[in-house]
């Protein structure tokens, strides 16, 4: 049987890097003793229970992982529990006690922190955007949905486009894809827009020939220089 498109290569090639596992984080380490900064990367979804392996394992977050500690960082891939839209409060708070134990790792400097969410999992940025913590150096979005779809029983905290207004001068990098879903890029537009409203802090990467997931979907020149862009513009707020 053909594998899942969610296990398609990541779009960059990558030195393989064995991360240390502890749930519900995986660590990907970069050279030297530290402290290091942090990226914490947040899966999309829901991803149902059945859909296997889970999103860590995937290669497109390996892949992620991998890149970020070869910049530096220490890359860290959250496994939360998005199966169903009634998960955003459980992910929520598998992502706060994640956050915590990226931050009391000796290896990771706690003040350089960036949280970078994807797709689906993108209405977890909610919480950060109204109220950023002073160690949040950056928040970055990639092909993210930032309002709920018709019929999504979403509670209103998770609403990026709501939350934007109060996110002050944190910056925030924002990836679209330009053969986006008409839905999301609907409410990446209205999140775009709100942004712009209150002047807030956004550098905006666009990838016009690509597709949602594009980093696993569109093996292009254009894919790889979209993640570069990003990755260099999260990192240099880390550094």
């Amino acid at each position: 049987m053909a594998e899942p498109t969610y296990m398609n290569p990541f779009v960059l090639p990558v030195d393989q890097i064995v991360p240390e596992s502890r749930d519900p984080i995986d660590l990907y380490l970069p050279e030297g003793e530290g402290p290091h900064p942090a990226i914490v990367f947040v899966h999309g979804g829901p991803v149902p229970v059945e859909m296997q392996p889970s999103p860590r394992h995937w290669p497109m977050f390996r892949g992620y992982g991998a890149l970020a500690a070869s910049r530096g960082a220490v890359g860290v891939v959250v496994d939360h529990p998005l199966h169903t839209p009634a998960d955003y409060p459980a992910s929520a708070a598998t992502l706060v006690t994640a956050l915590a134990t990226v931050r009391a790792d000796p290896r990771v400097d706690p003040d350089r922190i960036a949280v970078w969410f994807f797709s689906g999992g993108s209405p977890l940025s909610a919480d950060l955007l109204r109220e950023p913590p002073a160690w949040l150096r950056v928040l970055a979005l990639t092909y993210p949905l930032l309002e709920p779809f018709p019929g999504m029983d979403v509670d209103a905290v998770y609403r990026p486009v709501e939350a934007v207004a109060l996110a002050g001068a944190l910056p925030i990098v924002l990836t679209r894809a330009g053969r986006e879903h008409p839905f999301v890029a609907g409410t990446v537009a209205n999140f775009v827009a709100a942004a712009e409203a209150v002047k807030a802090d956004l550098r905006i990467v666009d990838v016009p020939n690509g597709r949602h997931s594009f980093d696993i979907l569109d093996h292009t020149d254009e894919s790889r220089e979209a993640v570069l862009a990003a990755l260099t513009l999260v990192l240099d707020e880390l550094n």
